[in-house]
């Protein structure tokens, strides 16, 4: 079984007149797999394309397990 993890992911869009800062957590296996579902959300939701959209920052979220 594939473990998933959160990533943090920070970054900016670009549009002709504003740049949209943003910060999200995605659920993925890589880091990969959480990049292109940045850009799937983000283009739909802002119709953004892929060079409008800046990643600055991706970092693993250590997730506290308590049982």
């Amino acid at each position: 079984m594939v473990q998933s993890k959160i990533f943090k992911i920070s970054g900016e869009i670009k549009k002709p007149r504003m740049t949209f800062p943003f910060t999200k957590e995605v659920a993925a296996t890589k880091t990969e797999d959480a990049l292109e579902k940045i850009y799937a959300e983000f283009g739909s939701r802002h119709k953004a394309k892929r060079f409008q959209i800046k990643i600055v920052k991706i970092e693993e979220v250590k997730s506290e397990m308590t049982s």
